[in-house]
C-alpha cells in the first residue's frame, strides 16, 4: 500500500501509531490530540479528515475502539471494489480487526501485517479465510491472471464458500497452479483434461486455462498470459480491419484473447502500422525477428510463395515458435482473406515454461544437514516420483523428505548410462524427477555431462540452487568472509593435482590477491597448496580444515598457513574436506560503516524529509 493513514484517538494510541509508522514509511499519523511529536499531524476533526481523504487512501488503520472506526467510515463507504482497506487495532495492540475491503482492498493482509508488528491477534471474518480456503476474488491479482466469466463473482464465491462440489481444471503449470494443487480443499477435484470433467457431478468449475471450454456449469476461468502469436500480413492492411478480424478469428479457435502474451513477425514488418497500432491498443509486446533467426526454425507448413518473396519458409509459425521456445504449435498457420483482398496469417504457440510435462529438477541439496536444503528444493523433493542422489556426498536422511511410493536410488553404484535410463523411463511417463547434487550445483557439481545428455535426448530440466559448503564454512567459523578494508573478495578454487588448472588460474597467481580462499578437492595436495599460498600470504594467516561440514560427524581443525600440511596430516582426512585460508576467519575488529554512528541518516517529519547527524 502506498498511501496509509493511521488514526490515533488517545495518547496511548499515538504510541502504537508511531510504532506502526516506522514500518510503513509513507504513512501519516493523524490525531486530534495536542502533541509535540513532529511525525504526528494534528487535525480539527477525524470525521472531516476521513471524509476528505477516504477515496484518496489505500489503507486506513484506526487505533481505537471498533465502534469509533465503524461510525467514522460509515458515511464514506462505496463498494469493495473502490473502498480502501480499513482495519482497527485497540490501543494496547492486543487485537487487530479487518473491517472493510478484506480481499480486494488488502485489509486482511494489512491486518496480518499489523498484528505481526505489534504481537497482536489478527481477527479476520471473511468466509474463505475462516474456512481456510481460497479467496477466489484475490487469486487473479496474486498470480497475474485475468478473469473470464459470464457469472457474477459473488455468485461463484457463494458456491465455493458453501463447499459445493467443485472441479478444478489446470491446463498449464505455473506458480499459481502449484499453489492450488498444494492447498486443494476437500470438496475440490482436480483435472488436467477438460474432457475428463463430468459437469453433472459439479456445481462449480474453476479453470486455469487459455482455452474457452464452453462449460454449461457455472465457471470461473483464470486466464494466464501464456500464448504467443506469430503473424504475417499484406503491406496496406487497415489497422481497424486487422484488429477486428484477428480477434474474431483468434477467438473462433476457442482461445481467450486475454491469454496472449506476445505478438511477433519478421523484422521487415517492424513498422507495419496494423501491428504497431494493435500492440499499443492492447498493451501486448510486439517482437520482430531476422530472416536468419526465422530460418533456424523448422515449420510444419513451409510456403514456397513466402520463400520466393522474402527468403524464409514462413513467418507466422516460426515467430510464434521462437517466442514460445516451443517446437510445436497450438494453432498452425491460418490464412485469412479480407473483403478488400488484403490478407494476413497467424499461428499460436504455448509458452514452453508453462506446459504440463515431465521435467528434471537438478537440486542443490546443501552441504550435508538435511534441513539446509532450500524450501524450493525440499518442495520438489517431496513431490518427486523418481529421485537419484549420490550417497557418498548426500546424507541418506535427505531422502526422508521423499513421498511414499517414490523411486529413490543411490547413484553411487550406478553408471551414468543406468542413471539416464532410469530418468528416461520416468520422463516418458510424465513423472517428476529429481537429481540431488551436493552443495550448490554451480560449484564443482559435475552436472555438465548430465545436462549435455538431457539436451541430446530432448529432456527438459531446470536447476534449483543450493547452499554451498563455503557458506556453511563461514557459518561454522562464525565469520564474515568479506571485511571492509581487510578483504572484499572470495575465491572459490582448487589446487592443481591430477586435474590441471587453466593457465590463467594458477593457485600461486590467485594468492596474490590475498582474498578469502576456499579450496575444494585439495586435501590430498595440502603440502603443495601450502607452499604456493605462502608465496603471497603471511605465514600466520588463519586457516581452517573442515571435514564433512554440517554432517553429524563434522570435524573442524584450525591453525595458521605455515602449519596447513601438518594440520591435514594430523587430521587423517583424505576426502570431503574444504580448506579456508584468510584473515577473515574469526575476525571481529572491523565494524561495518553501515552502523557507523557518524553517518548521516534520513528521518521523516510530517512535512518533509530532513538529514540528521
Amino acid at each position: 500500500m502506498k498511501k496509509i493513514s493511521i488514526i490515533a484517538i488517545t495518547d496511548k494510541g499515538i504510541e502504537q501509531a508511531l510504532i506502526l509508522q516506522k514500518q510503513f514509511p509513507k504513512s501519516l499519523v493523524i490525531t486530534t490530540r495536542e502533541t509535540s511529536h513532529e511525525s504526528v499531524s494534528v487535525v480539527a476533526s477525524i470525521s472531516t479528515y476521513i471524509q476528505d481523504n477516504f477515496a484518496k487512501l489505500d489503507g486506513i488503520c484506526f487505533v481505537s475502539a471498533l465502534g469509533i472506526c465503524v461510525r467514522t467510515i460509515a458515511p464514506c463507504l462505496n463498494d469493495k471494489l473502490k473502498d480502501p482497506a480499513v482495519i482497527c487495532v485497540d490501543e494496547l495492540g492486543l487485537n487487530v480487526q479487518s473491517v472493510v475491503s478484506g480481499h480486494l482492498g488488502g485489509a486482511n493482509e494489512f491486518t496480518e501485517k499489523v498484528a505481526q508488528l505489534l504481537g497482536g491477534n489478527p481477527i479476520i471474518s471473511t468466509a474463505s479465510d475462516v474456512q481456510d480456503i481460497w479467496a477466489l476474488d484475490t487469486l487473479a491479482a496474486k498470480f497475474d491472471w485475468t478473469v473470464e466469466t459470464s457469472t457474477s463473482m459473488n455468485a461463484l464465491m457463494a458456491l465455493f464458500v458453501n463447499k459445493k462440489p467443485t472441479a478444478l481444471l489446470l491446463d498449464i503449470k505455473d506458480k499459481g497452479t502449484v499453489y492450488l494443487e498444494k492447498t486443494l480443499p476437500s470438496f475440490v477435484t482436480v483435472f488436467y483434461n477438460a474432457a475428463d470433467v463430468k459437469e453433472a457431478e459439479f456445481e462449480l468449475i474453476i479453470a486455469v486455462t487459455y482455452k474457452n471450454n464452453h462449460f454449461k456449469t457455472s465457471t470461473l476461468n483464470f486466464v494466464p498470459a501464456v500464448l504467443t502469436v506469430g503473424s504475417g500480413c499484406s503491406k496496406k492492411i487497415d489497422d481497424q480491419i486487422f484488429d477486428a478480424a484477428f480477434k474474431a478469428e483468434f477467438e473462433a479457435k476457442d482461445l481467450f484473447f486475454s491469454a496472449i502474451q506476445q505478438f511477433g513477425s519478421i523484422d521487415i514488418k517492424g513498422e507495419q502500422s496494423a501491428y504497431v497500432t494493435w500492440s499499443a491498443t492492447h498493451g501486448i509486446p510486439f517482437h520482430t525477428f531476422t530472416s536468419e533467426e526465422i530460418d533456424g526454425v523448422t515449420v510444419p507448413n513451409p510456403s514456397l510463395v513466402v520463400q520466393e518473396k522474402i527468403g524464409v519458409d514462413g513467418v507466422s509459425e516460426s515467430t510464434a515458435m521462437l517466442m514460445s521456445n516451443n517446437n510445436s504449435l497450438l494453432v498452425e498457420k491460418q490464412k485469412i482473406i479480407l473483403e478488400n483482398d488484403e490478407r494476413f496469417t497467424f499461428a499460436v504457440a504455448l509458452d514452453s515454461r508453462v506446459e504440463r510435462k515431465a521435467q528434471i529438477a537438478i537440486i542443490g541439496a546443501g552441504p550435508g544437514d538435511e534441513e539446509l536444503i532450500t524450501v524450493k528444493g525440499k518442495q520438489y523433493l517431496e513431490e518427486a516420483d523418481c529421485v537419484l542422489y549420490a550417497g557418498s556426498l548426500i546424507p541418506e536422511e535427505m531422502t526422508n523428505w521423499c513421498k511414499k511410493g517414490a523411486v529413490v536410488r543411490n547413484s553411487a553404484s550406478m553408471t551414468l548410462e543406468e542413471q539416464v535410463a532410469l530418468m528416461q523411463e520416468h520422463y516418458l511417463k510424465g513423472n517428476a524427477i529429481v537429481r540431488l547434487q551436493c552443495g550448490d550445483p554451480s560449484i564443482y557439481g559435475a552436472i555438465q555431462e548430465q545436462m549435455t545428455i538431457f539436451d541430446e535426448l530432448g529432456m527438459d530440466y531446470f536447476i534449483v540452487p543450493g547452499i554451498s559448503s563455503f557458506s556453511a564454512a563461514a557459518a561454522a567459523l562464525k565469520s564474515e568472509f568479506t571485511i571492509p578494508e581487510v578483504v572484499q573478495s572470495i575465491i572459490l578454487t582448487r589446487g592443481e593435482g591430477k586435474t590441471p588448472l587453466p593457465a590463467t588460474e594458477k593457485l600461486v597467481e590467485m594468492a596474490k590477491h590475498k582474498a578469502t580462499m576456499c579450496l575444494f578437492l585439495s586435501v590430498g595436495i595440502a603440502k603443495k597448496v601450502q607452499g604456493q599460498l605462502l608465496e603471497h600470504y603471511p605465514a600466520d594467516t588463519p586457516v581452517a580444515v573442515m571435514y564433512r561440514l554440517t554432517w553429524k560427524d563434522e570435524e573442524i581443525y584450525q591453525g595458521t598457513l605455515e602449519n596447513l600440511a601438518q594440520i591435514v596430516k594430523d587430521s587423517k582426512k583424505t576426502r570431503t574436506v574444504l580448506i579456508i585460508v584468510g584473515e577473515a576467519i574469526g575476525a571481529r575488529k572491523n565494524r561495518s560503516q553501515l552502523y557507523n554512528p557518524e553517518w548521516k541518516h534520513i528521518f521523516r517529519t510530517n512535512k518533509k524529509f530532513v538529514l540528521s547527524e
